[in-house]
Parts: C-alpha cells; structure tokens; sequence
C-alpha cells in the first residue's frame, strides 16, 4: 500500500504536470531570463513578482503629491482621517482602487507615490472620487 501510495502521490505532484509545467517554464524563461533571476534569493524573487504585503500607512501619507490643494485643505484633512480608520482590508482596496494592485511594487513604500487631483468641477458634489491606475492619480472633488 505505500508503495502505491508513494507512486500516485509522484504521479499527482509530478509526472501528470511534468508536460505542461515544462511549456510554462519555457514562456517564463524567454520572458525572464534565468540568468536575470538566479541572483534572487526565493524570498526576493517572491517580492520583486508579488510587491510588498506589509504597509506604513503613515508613509503612504507622507509620500503623496497635492494639485490644486494643500496639505491642510479641509478636503484633504478629512480624507486622511476616514482613510487611518479604515480597517486594513479596505485600506488595501484603496491601494487597489489607486493602483490596480493591493500591493506596493517591490522597490518600497518608501518610493511609491500618488498624487490627489481637484477635478475642479462646477458642482463637486456631483462626482464622485476616481483614478488613474496607470499614474497614481486620485481625482478628489471637493
């Protein structure tokens, strides 16, 4: 019985996705070059593909750019504060909403950056918040 057993886990685990593992590992390696990625180690490699699970929110505060407002315009002042009680699923889905991902690319926290737009609309009320996923823009209306 453990003989079979061994041989059906090898078969399951192994032989079954040894064909199309092998097709995958090609297309992986024409567009990563194992030589470009062999100077990772696992964990790195796992950062540099997946981003940064782990924030400082207070950073993320830190590093935005402001157009058409300051600092402490109200507007701004208020979304800070609703965004730091947000539990830290949502604040995720904001990072989603922002960027297109829920998490921060692998260079950092440190060097992410976004900017928060006044649409400058007539009736802002009217509108709600969107973004620019491809260049960190968050249209705030007033």
């Amino acid at each position: 019985r453990k003989e079979f057993v061994d041989l059906y886990v090898n078969y399951v685990f192994n032989e079954s996705i040894r064909k199309p593992f092998e097709v995958f590992m090609q297309g992986f390696l024409r567009g990563c070059p194992a030589r470009k990625w062999k100077m990772f180690l696992p964990v790195e490699l796992q950062t540099v593909l997946e981003g940064h699970t782990k924030f400082d929110w207070r950073l993320l505060e830190k590093n935005v750019t402001y157009i058409q407002y300051g600092m402490l315009d109200r507007t701004i002042r208020n979304f800070w504060t609703v965004f730091h009680k947000l539990p830290e699923e949502k604040k995720k889905m904001f990072l989603a909403f922002l960027s297109g991902s829920d998490r921060i690319p692998g260079c950092g926290l440190e060097h992410f950056r976004f900017s928060i737009v006044d649409p400058q609309v007539k009736k802002p009320d009217e509108l709600y918040p969107y973004a620019s996923t491809c260049r960190r823009i968050l249209f705030l209306p007033r």
